[in-house]
């Protein structure tokens, strides 16, 4: 399968237990992010991996292995959105709100202690900085107050869409470094 196809079926009608393309993207990259995420197709599938035809889950494993690579280079995942294209009044609509909520999901999907983003004292505020973009467009918090008036400021949510790339390095280094 090709990656046009896979696509294609993320974005379709027949994707009955999968995400959105751009979400898919979100998951896959915190989950390469992520300290573990051992059982991510099935969290991604909630459960039902099983009843996904096995050349499209065989398509995502070597997409997600793509963006493994990319990282371990220790270079930016190139987002599958244009960030000067959001429109920051609609953020539940925009590709960077869809991105977000897969990366979010991953972020929170599991129940294991050893896929606790938050677990370890000694990076758990770096880590609540570097995904503070993600959490805040996912809309995840858009009910605090704090997440509130950063979202009704559009500078500010240019500068924190403009930092995801980065960060994400950040996080992947963070996690997968002795530094």
């Amino acid at each position: 399968m090709n990656f046009d196809d896979l696509i294609d079926f993320l974005d379709s009608e027949d994707n009955q237990f999968g995400l959105s393309s751009l979400a898919t993207h979100g998951f896959l990259t915190a989950s390469v992010v992520a300290k573990s995420l051992k059982n991510w197709q099935s969290l991604l599938f909630e459960g039902n991996e099983k009843q996904v035809n096995p050349a499209i889950l065989q398509a995502i494993s070597e997409w997600r292995n793509e963006l493994q690579a990319t990282l371990q280079d220790e270079k930016a995942i190139e987002l599958p959105f244009d960030i000067e294209d959001t429109d920051y009044s609609d953020i539940e609509q925009s590709d960077v709100g869809e991105w977000s909520v897969g990366f979010v999901d991953a972020m929170y999907a599991s129940d294991d202690e050893a896929d606790d983003w938050f677990a370890d004292s000694n990076t758990e505020e770096d880590v609540a900085m570097l995904t503070l973009p993600m959490v805040l467009f996912s809309g995840i918090d858009e009910e605090e107050a704090d997440m509130k008036e950063l979202m009704d400021d559009p500078s500010t949510m240019s500068q924190m869409a403009e930092a995801i790339e980065k960060n994400v390095v950040e996080l992947f280094l963070l996690f997968h470094t002795n530094d």
